[in-house]
Order: structure tokens, then C-alpha cells, then sequence
């Protein structure tokens, strides 16, 4: 997996069929270096960049075989890849969904068969491509209290609400996504670490107010968003301090305003993704949402839990399962997705 928040690729080893999940093995992350996040942003922003492609791929082939080192494991003890790819762009109003990646490469590189492309088939039949998710939170959850929300605070944030009847799933709004840019453009720093600026600033609420009624958070769900959706320019005009306390604030008010799509309140909120380091995030979290904790309270690995669900939804496809459903993407009936990229 390597997300929208562009720091690496997260690669880790499920044993499942698709359904129940039997074993979570080992996991690691691969960070990218500054000269190739900076080729992601340029091509984020619109940039060509051609390299890009078979550079990303043959970095995820290197994030695989330092996987089964660390575990152990020859490329033969595995069934499947699955590759997410990275996220360039995401309108799925126009029914565009693109993540660059070169299955077929990854293939032969790894020795292992690969599914990816896993958003095309959502987007063209009509949903919305994103989260996709939810399916494995919901298999990771069979056994908590309900109602239960997973919060997945990437580069776009989602939740995943799951009831003892069935699963709503959507993103929230803006992640980290423009917390790291607006760090990364002053400090050079890739992210607010432990949310140390945001702590030592003050949120700016009429700012925060107007990002608030952007017409996203009136939709209703299921809903995805593109990472560059909102335009954040205005809070280039606060010291840098109030600019990154602002900005976190605004994510967490991003998640409060999902309760209003929810069937029912949550019991409890569990995070998942890099969001869940940042302490000033956590505390806003709190705050507005109440019962709010990291995932691995639940004994789950919350870096690595994207990754594993890929792996989960490659099963998925080798079995003929949805990926999706359409309270999870809003797609019109449950959607299988993917393509198989055979190694040999």
C-alpha cells in the first residue's frame, strides 16, 4: 500500500480466504526517500513525470522480497500480491480513478502472481471507487461490541461504521494530507511529528467554520474524495503554529461531522493510519467524538493495516468475491473488481 499521505510503502503478509482472517504475519515500511516523494507531488499536481511508474512498482518489488526475508518465506510460500498502487488523481463525478502501478512488472519482478487495479470497476459502474476498505475492517471487527467505527486517517480520512446488520462506509474529509503540506512547504519536514506545532498553535475558527461548509460534508454517503479537493490557501496567512493547529483541528471536525450520516452513534471510535500518531489530532478526536483510541489497543497493527487489507481484497478477486458494496462506494449492486497479472 502506499497512500496519499506519500511517506512509503506499507507491505505486510495476511493468511486469509477472503472472509475470516486466519493469521496477520509480518509487516514492514519502506519510506520513500525526499527525490521521489517530490517526483509524487509533481505528478499529484498535474506534472507529468514517466519515470514514476516503473520506479513506484520496482520499489513495492523491493518491499516485497524485504517482506519475505523478514518472515522467512520464499516467493513460492505465497498465493497472492495485491497492489494498490499510488493514488494520482480521483474524481469519480467524471468516473476517473487513477493509481499508477505496473501489475504486470510487479509480477515478474516478484515471482508472484499480483491483483491491482482495484478501483476501475467500482468507478465505472458508478460508485465512487473509495473507501475500499471497509470489507476487512469489518472482518477484523467480527467480534467487537456494535456499533463500532474504524476511523482511518491517511492522506483522505474514512470511517467505517459497523453494526450488527450491515456496514456504512465513507470518507470523512481531508487527512493528513494538507498537515504534511503545509509542514512540508515551510519546514521542509514531512510531517507534524507527534503533533508538537499543532500543540504549540491555536486553531483559527472562523477559518475553520468557512472549510466547514464546503458541500461535501452536506452529501450523503457513501462519498470519496480526490486529495486535493479543498483549497487551503487562505491559512497560508497564519504564523505557522496556528496554520498546522488549524489544519489538525479541521481534520478532526472533518470525522464530527460524519455523525449525522451514521445509523446509529458509535460505542466506540478505534484510528487507524499515521493520523493516529499525532497527538494533538487525537486530542481533538477525543473531544468531539468521545471513545476514541488507537487500533492497537485491539492488539491490531495500525501501519500495517492498510496493506493487509489489500492482501484481503486480492483473495477477494481470486475467489470471485465483491470488493465493494453499495453502502460502502454507493456502486449499484456488490462489485467484484481487480486484475490478475499471472507471474509466469
Amino acid at each position: 500500500m502506499s497512500g496519499t499521505s506519500l511517506d512509503g510503502i506499507d507491505a505486510a503478509l495476511l493468511r486469509t480466504d477472503g472472509e475470516r482472517i486466519a493469521e496477520r504475519g509480518a509487516w514492514l515500511t519502506l519510506p520513500y526517500d525526499d527525490a521521489f516523494r517530490a517526483c509524487l507531488r509533481r505528478l499529484i499536481a498535474g506534472r507529468e513525470d514517466a519515470p514514476a511508474e516503473r520506479e513506484l512498482t520496482l520499489r513495492h518489488a523491493e518491499a516485497v522480497t524485504a517482506l519475505l526475508r523478514k518472515a522467512g518465506l520464499a516467493a513460492a510460500d505465497i498465493r497472492v500480491v495485491g497492489f494498490h498502487g499510488q493514488t494520482i488523481r480521483h474524481r469519480p463525478e467524471e468516473k476517473i480513478t487513477l493509481q499508477i502501478g505496473d501489475g504486470a512488472l510487479l509480477a515478474q519482478a516478484a515471482g508472484i502472481d499480483v491483483v491491482g487495479d482495484f478501483r476501475s470497476a467500482d468507478v465505472q459502474a458508478g460508485g465512487q471507487g473509495a473507501p475500499l476498505v471497509p470489507l476487512y475492517h469489518a472482518a477484523l471487527a467480527a467480534d467487537l461490541p456494535k456499533p463500532a467505527a474504524i476511523l482511518n486517517i491517511g492522506g483522505v480520512a474514512n470511517v467505517t461504521w459497523i453494526g450488527d446488520d450491515g456496514i456504512l462506509a465513507f470518507d470523512t474529509g481531508p487527512g493528513n494530507a494538507p498537515i504534511n503540506d503545509a509542514v512540508h512547504q515551510a519546514t521542509g519536514a514531512e510531517c507534524d511529528e507527534d503533533g508538537k506545532l499543532a500543540l504549540s498553535g491555536t486553531p483559527d475558527e472562523a477559518m475553520l467554520n468557512s472549510w466547514l461548509k464546503h458541500s461535501f460534508f452536506a452529501a450523503k454517503p457513501p462519498k470519496s474524495l480526490d486529495r486535493n479537493a479543498f483549497d487551503f490557501g487562505a491559512a497560508a496567512t497564519l504564523a505557522l503554529p496556528d496554520r498546522i493547529a488549524t489544519l489538525t483541528r479541521f481534520t478532526a471536525a472533518c470525522a464530527a461531522q460524519s455523525l449525522p450520516h451514521l445509523p446509529q452513534a458509535p460505542r466506540a471510535w478505534y484510528v487507524c493510519g499515521g493520523g493516529r500518531h499525532n497527538a494533538a489530532l487525537m486530542g481533538h478526536l477525543r473531544q468531539l467524538l468521545g471513545a476514541v483510541q488507537p487500533v492497537e489497543t485491539l492488539g491490531w497493527e495500525g501501519d500495517a493495516l492498510e496493506a493487509q487489507a489489500f492482501a484481503f481484497l486480492a483473495m477477494r478477486h481470486l475467489r470471485g468475491l465483491p470488493l465493494s458494496l453499495p453502502t460502502t462506494t454507493g456502486v449499484p449492486r456488490p462489485m467484484p473488481g481487480g486484475v490478475l497479472h499471472r507471474a509466469g
